[in-house]
């Protein structure tokens, strides 16, 4: 079986051209993956392929990884304009973090919005491998009628939903075609000596060698060509999938790039929960072993089906594609062999979530039935990642962005009947103190039988930041008695849990320096009571402050959006630390900077808005530091004002 993923951004037309590709020689099988991935089975020319049908947008961007890891080549489409050219940059970068073979399908050429030679001009930006045109358009007039081949020099006018017919080469187009031709020969010689020596004695090289060579340069992923068409109209389809069965390498390629290991069996691309069924994995052997009800990753695997989920499938041929159902060990981006499993190179993980939420079920009889349903969905989705807010204790999903954590929302819904609500994290502000303070406190309580009674002497001090919390004692005479003194210890970090702003003490050092007890009534409980309130009290009359997270920012970028982020980061209330060419991706910056964590959010949706959806950011944590300005309310008194 061959396979390919079709990528490229949004409206570019992948999802027509795929339906199109898959339809030329009769019907084929879809499978739907949560509505972000389609894979379509279908037969061309008697020979078995499949089609990975990715979502366009940054939100689906985590999918793109895994489905270039199934699949032999990928075909990024592109719209016909040159300052669309940027919405591609994503897709070129990861097809080349990849080492992927790739070939570019300009399409709707029926409207095309700038000449070929600007849109791969554009294109090549964020390209270090040459793009190369395989083909030029026909023109009559402003509307593109039809395309010459390069190698071959046949000229093809397009009909509408039938195969392009081989026509007489224009003399409008003759001076262009050769034109092109010698750049693209020129690009080939470059890896091939003989050809450099025809074409330094200006000796014309047969068709089959260049379409061999075409084919060598394409599967060792040394050049990106380019094709044209228009897929609504049918036009294009059979030159791209010649391309494809021609040039295109076959899955032992494939099979090198993800590092699979000699006894690697199978790899697993994706997988779904469906209601009523449950599991489902989409598994590539990579060799001959994989079968239903045989050990795979160290466990049995379930049934084996083909694509259509219904049709039982004994066992799965190197380089067939099949589905696992109810195989609930396999995850995901996974390498397997009999006894074990290992992940995908890092080229195919998702970038790191940063549109963070915290995720509540609408009816608190759904809880534990939540948080088993969020950990399923992280574990089939690529692109979230699951933790713990410190505050409410509830379930933080981070997602690629809004949308992403939409299609999560309504997917629980509808596959595991819970409704849920989402809301920001609260930011984890801090307070600490500005000088050192000494305080006593006596704690005596008499309510017949044994009283209770502890009476300490303590200070506080600022420690710098990021010290956290320490404790220390300097009693001397045994005042207080030394059983009595991690009470204290714990009374103190008691008091530090919350401030007399409600958020928690950091950066605090706190010192018993004397005391006294009782031989009947004095107790750990006592004293952990006296060393709270002492502590309590004596934070009013530290001079309390409040501190903010601080977030360092690393901004992946284009480079045309750089001068748009600057204000971006300023209105935030940021800091410009920089900002670099990304040496390992052509045409990207890398923009680094600091903001409060409160702005996070609105960052997230200011890079979306500044870039076109192409930038994205990794967030950490780099340290706190004083707040300027109104005291923000906690959670809890949001909830008494409300």
């Amino acid at each position: 079986m061959r396979v390919f993923t079709v990528i490229g951004p949004s409206q570019s037309g992948k999802s027509t051209l795929v339906q199109a590709l898959s339809g030329l020689d009769g019907r084929a099988t879809r499978f739907d993956l949560g509505g972000v991935v389609g894979l379509y089975g279908f037969d061309y020319l008697g020979e078995p392929w499949m089609a990975v049908d990715v979502d366009g947008g940054g939100d689906a961007l985590a999918y793109v990884g895994p489905a270039m890891a199934i699949s032999d080549a990928a075909v990024v489409v592109v719209p016909p304009d040159p300052d669309a050219a940027v919405l591609c940059a994503p897709y070129l970068r990861l097809v080349e973090e990849a080492g992927i073979p790739a070939v570019l399908f300009i399409n709707r050429m029926d409207h095309p919005g700038g000449r070929i030679r600007d849109i791969v001009a554009a294109l090549q930006t964020y390209c270090t491998h040459h793009i190369t045109l395989r083909q030029v358009p026909i023109r009559e007039g402003d509307q593109v009628v039809g395309a010459v081949d390069l190698i071959s020099e046949r000229a093809w006018k397009y009909r509408e939903g039938e195969p392009s017919a081989l026509i007489e080469l224009p003399d409008s187009t003759v001076e262009r075609e050769q034109e092109a031709r010698t750049e693209l020969l020129e690009a080939l010689s470059d890896f091939d000596d003989n050809l450099l020596e025809q074409l330094i004695e200006d000796k014309q090289p047969p068709s089959a060698e260049i379409f061999d060579l075409a084919a060598q340069v394409l599967q060792h992923h040394q050049l990106i060509p380019a094709y044209l068409g228009a897929a609504s109209h049918s036009n294009g389809l059979t030159r791209l999938m010649k391309a494809l069965r021609h040039e295109a390498p076959e899955f032992d390629i494939a099979r090198d790039r993800d590092e699979a290991g000699g006894e690697t069996l199978a790899i697993a691309g994706f997988a779904d929960v469906k209601k009523h069924i449950g599991k489902i994995t989409v598994l590539r052997g990579l060799k001959a072993g994989v079968a239903a009800h045989e050990p795979l990753g160290g466990e049995t695997i379930g049934s084996l089906t083909a694509l259509d989920g219904k049709t039982p499938v004994d066992k799965l041929a190197a380089g067939e594609i099949g589905l696992a159902v109810k195989s609930d060990h396999l995850v995901p981006g996974r390498l397997y062999d009999k006894t074990d499993a290992e992940e995908l190179p890092g080229w195919a993980k998702a970038r790191s979530p940063s549109y963070r939420q915290v995720v509540m079920p609408t009816h608190e009889r759904d809880d534990v039935r939540l948080s088993n349903a969020l950990s399923r969905m992280a574990e089939i989705d690529p692109g979230l990642s699951l933790s713990q807010d410190e505050n409410s204790g509830h379930a933080v999903l981070g997602a690629q962005g809004p949308q992403h954590l939409r299609r999560v929302s309504e997917k629980l819904a509808a596959d595991f009947g819970i409704e849920v609500t989402t809301e920001p994290v609260e930011t984890a502000y801090r307070e600490t103190i500005q000088k050192p303070i000494e305080h006593h406190y006596r704690h005596r309580k008499q309510s017949g039988g044994a009283g209770q009674f502890a009476d300490v002497v303590i200070q506080l001090a600022p420690l710098p930041r990021g010290s956290g919390f320490s404790f220390d004692e300097v009693v001397k005479g045994g005042a207080v008695p030394r059983n009595y003194i991690p009470a204290v210890e714990h009374g103190a970090k008691d008091a530090l849990v919350e401030g007399p702003q409600g958020f928690p003490v950091v950066d605090v050092q706190v010192t018993l320096k004397d005391g006294k007890h009782h031989s009947v009534d004095s107790s750990d409980f006592a004293f952990r009571t006296a060393g709270k309130s002492a502590v309590r009290e004596a934070l009013r009359e530290a001079k309390p402050v409040v501190l903010q997270p601080i977030l360092r920012a690393e901004i992946h970028l284009p480079s045309d959006f750089v001068g748009d982020l600057v204000p971006v980061i300023s209105s935030l209330q940021g800091q410009v630390l920089g900002f670099e060419g990304n040496p390992d991706s052509s045409g990207w910056e890398i923009f680094n900077a600091l903001l409060p964590a409160v702005a996070e959010a609105e960052l997230n949706r200011s890079i979306a808005s500044a870039t076109r959806g192409t930038g994205w950011v990794d967030l950490s944590f780099d340290h706190y530091e004083e707040l300027r300005g109104p005291v923000p309310k906690t959670n809890k008194e949001k909830e008494v004002v409300a």
